[in-house]
């Protein structure tokens, strides 16, 4: 911490009335698959400091991988002040945070050979049952630490480590493409290999025969993975405490109202053990906390780090995000979404038509901030009579989320970790647009 004071006496020497300094170290090894073999891997380490400083009430900001640089660094971030935002908050002090296990040492020494294995092996199982499919692949290890000081007499550090491997296959028959994949993170080494190489097998079962589809108005079924990837963006980005208070968010007027279908409930969790996105405390030292953001359909709070929370006249929800190369903003960590009661096959058995939905490609497109959604179905079956006949081609779903959420059908009983960050279920919407080519 020697370092890091130097640099908080020089940021008050040089005029700053504030000063805060980030610090992170990281080493990552990345395995990298292609065409089914190992293609690359290496080991990288990085490191650096950056400084936030508020002079005459302005924000100014600097990074640097020099910690040593003390005056180049108070320099650059003191030069940057009189041209930043206003500065609505002042830097926390020391408060007790949560014991967040987000390190563990068997992560760390997991092997290259072991990691190889892995990737190899998910690899293998897929090839083993599709043998003309080509897959990529990784699996990343990392480990690093996070140091943060202010002066306002807070000091705060953790270490951390990460494990994930993903699988990422791609079957090519004349023009005709279908894409598969899945994988898993933690920060712990017991990646579920077995879900992972029984989720892509699935997908290629449920995709080996295709389907028509019509243009229409019908019930779509997101699978977990159709939930994280093309719902949760939409709906969380309206969570955001900045767009709230710049009034651009559909939840303005909203907070403690009734928006949701009363089963819907979900909450940011950084506390969770061992997974990638807890932490003791965010990226401006305010020490975590579960924040429910739906709880049974009633919208209960904005997410604000310390800036937004200060324009918004309220308290951060200790929801700031950053890199070393940039100032903290508003960002989620663990999402967790409240199972259901209904099996995934009832959902199915319960569909006369419609659609399961397990990734849109481009749904990110249109009016996200409204929570418009539109992407063209990169894999996705049919259903007819209660029963999943094949793969869709050619179609596009469309809805908004808000909407959608008010007009579900049921909600699934198991939900799954996507990515190591989504805690997410299947849902069953009532009804969202379909248009089918042809």
């Amino acid at each position: 911490m020697n370092d890091i004071n130097r640099i908080l006496e020089a940021a008050k020497k040089a005029g700053a009335q504030q000063a805060e300094v980030y610090r992170v170290s990281n080493e990552e090894t990345p395995v990298r698959f292609e065409a089914n073999r190992l293609k690359e891997l290496n080991s990288r380490h990085t490191s650096g400091v950056a400084l936030r400083v508020i002079a005459s009430g302005r924000i100014g900001f600097a990074s640097s991988t020099r910690p040593d640089d003390v005056d180049g660094l108070v320099s650059a971030a003191m030069e940057t002040a009189p041209f930043g935002p206003e500065a609505h908050f002042d830097f926390p002090k020391q408060t007790e945070a949560p014991a967040v296990e987000v390190f563990d040492g068997a992560t760390e020494a997991q092997s290259v050979d072991d990691m190889i294995h892995l990737g190899q092996s998910l690899i293998d199982s897929v090839v083993a049952f599709q043998p003309d499919i080509l897959c990529d692949g990784s699996v990343r290890r990392t480990s690093g630490e996070v140091t943060l000081a202010n002066t306002s007499g807070a000091a705060f550090t953790y270490r951390a480590t990460m494990l994930s491997a993903g699988v990422y296959g791609t079957l090519i028959r004349g023009t005709d493409m279908l894409f598969v994949g899945d994988g898993d993170a933690s920060c712990s080494p017991n990646i579920d290999a077995d879900a992972i190489k029984s989720s892509i097998i699935r997908q290629l079962k449920l995709a080996r025969d295709t389907a028509t589809c019509r243009t229409a108005e019908m019930p779509v079924i997101f699978t977990p993975i159709g939930v994280a990837e093309a719902i949760l963006g939409a709906l969380t980005m309206a969570f955001s405490g900045r767009l709230v208070y710049q009034g651009q968010s559909p939840l303005v007027g909203l907070l403690g109202e009734e928006k949701y279908d009363r089963r819907i409930s979900l909450s940011d969790e950084p506390t969770l053990p061992l997974r990638p996105a807890s932490r003791p405390f965010d990226d401006e030292g305010v020490a975590s906390r579960v924040t429910p953001l739906i709880d049974r359909g009633i919208v209960r709070n904005f997410m604000y780090d310390l800036q937004t929370a200060g324009l918004a006249k309220t308290e951060s929800t200790a929801s700031a995000g950053r890199s070393l190369t940039t100032q903290p903003s508003i960002s989620q960590s663990s999402l967790v979404f409240a199972e259901g009661d209904t099996s995934f096959e009832d959902m199915v058995k319960g569909v006369k038509e419609g659609l399961v939905v397990e990734e849109l490609m481009g749904a990110g497109q249109g009016n996200v901030m409204g929570g418009d959604i539109s992407g063209n179905v990169l894999l996705g079956y049919k259903i007819e009579n209660g029963e999943i006949v094949g793969r869709v081609k050619d179609t596009i779903v469309a809805g908004n989320v808000h909407d959608a959420l008010s007009h579900i059908v049921v909600i699934g009983d198991k939900a799954r970790w996507v990515g190591g960050t989504v805690y997410a279920p299947p849902i069953l919407f009532e009804r969202l647009a379909v248009s089918a080519k042809g």
